[in-house]
């Protein structure tokens, strides 16, 4: 599991994280099970690692991925030092108050903290206090459900990505038994049931044959259900694949100086591609894929400009806060999006699709990964930023609520 420590010296990274795009780190484990080998940024910038162990057949990873030093030991300090604020994304996005209905996270597992470190980041960024509720896939007492490191940090940057957001959002956790597909399904049920009108899950694995019994759960028209898209590049994930979820993809984000949106590329470790099972939704129109294609929009994933995260599980002397990435940052900053928007009906995926001109921001360079053979290059967006529509970014990232 996880060693966590302080880190001297402190987290060299600015404010504005204005740190050149290209960031190439592996898709490394960290948690139990996981190897522990990650590589940095082409100019030794940032290097980064995974949070949770890689997951078999029918089982599900976690895709956040925390900033390290070259030796893999995450960057903890203190007080805040480093990673976006609340206020920078919502800046950077455009994003004011809106509507405030209930926003459910579903991860496996449960971090015992989470309502302590919760109020501590709130606190931080004067959010205010959180209304925050949790319950195991049942419905009962989230004091059932085990704890695990790893998913305990997704946990805590899910949490803190909706109150960042959507200050106002009261929040509900459901922490599902384990992290096989069945039970995140279950959770995902249970949050519907207790009327959540977004749901945010930052999870994912490869496809397999039998994922369109497990796709059902992931059906609840009037609500949105956002899914991050992986953090290993070009190849298609579930549930990220299921034709009524949106699939949120990466980007490399930065600032100017008074916090504005600078630009925008693909994080080359955002997923993408091709479902090999589901089919395709009537508002995809792309070609080079003839079922469902990954991603729908997308937000900063990055780990080189990454975001602020408070978490103390199985962290040592009170160095709690830490700079995460990967595309668990970007679903569940998607899904308080579409909480600030209050438009939830029908299946909210298929917004992006007609939004109006400038109601996104196109993203237009970078790429995660080969999938063009031979040739025929006509397939190239799903690899690689076009103008318009393409597989790491989907329909581009967030201008304001318009587009939800």
């Amino acid at each position: 599991m996880l060693s966590f420590r302080r880190f001297a010296p402190v987290l060299a990274v600015s404010i504005a994280f204005l740190i050149p795009p290209g960031l190439a780190t592996a898709d490394t484990g960290q948690d139990t099970g996981a190897s522990a080998a990650a590589a940095g940024s082409a100019n030794g910038a940032v290097h980064s690692q995974r949070v949770c162990a890689a997951a078999p057949v029918g089982y599900a990873a976690c895709h956040a991925r925390v900033v390290t030093d070259a030796n893999l030991t995450p960057l903890a300090t203190t007080t805040y030092s480093g990673g976006y604020s609340p206020n920078q994304l919502r800046t950077a996005y455009g994003l004011g108050v809106g509507s405030a209905p209930l926003v459910a996270i579903v991860d496996a597992y449960a971090h015992p903290n989470a309502a302590a470190d919760l109020a501590v980041y709130r606190a931080a960024f004067d959010l205010g206090a959180a209304n925050l509720t949790q319950v195991n896939q049942s419905g009962g007492s989230i004091t059932t459900v085990s704890g695990n490191v790893g998913w305990g940090q997704e946990e805590m940057l899910d949490l803190e990505m909706i109150s960042a957001i959507c200050p106002a959002c009261p929040i509900l956790y459901v922490g599902a038994s384990s992290n096989s597909f069945n039970d995140l399904a279950a959770a995902v049920d249970r949050a519907a049931i207790l009327q959540a009108k977004v749901i945010s899950n930052s999870y994912g694995g490869n496809e397999f044959s039998g994922e369109s019994t497990i796709a059902t759960h992931y059906n609840h028209p009037g609500i949105a259900i956002t899914v991050s898209s992986g953090d290993s590049g070009y190849g298609a994930q579930a549930p990220a694949a299921f034709n009524t979820v949106t699939a949120v993809g990466g980007t490399h984000l930065t600032l100017n100086t008074d916090g504005t949106r600078n630009s925008e590329t693909v994080w080359s470790g955002a997923g993408s591609g091709c479902s090999s099972y589901i089919s395709k939704p009537p508002w995809q129109h792309d070609t080079a894929c003839a079922r469902r294609t990954i991603s729908d929009v997308a937000a900063v994933a990055d780990p080189a400009t990454g975001v602020a995260v408070y978490d103390s599980y199985g962290s040592t002397g009170g160095a709690n806060w830490y700079v995460f990435g990967g595309t668990s940052v970007a679903a569940p900053i998607i899904g308080a999006v579409y909480a600030l928007s209050g438009n939830t009906a029908g299946v909210p995926a298929s917004l992006a699709y007609a939004a109006p001109t400038g109601s996104l921001f196109d993203v237009r360079s970078g790429s995660n990964g080969r999938c063009v053979r031979g040739k025929n290059t006509s397939g190239a967006y799903l690899c690689t930023a076009v103008t318009g529509y393409d597989g790491p970014t989907g329909n581009g990232t967030p201008n304001g609520t318009v587009a939800f």
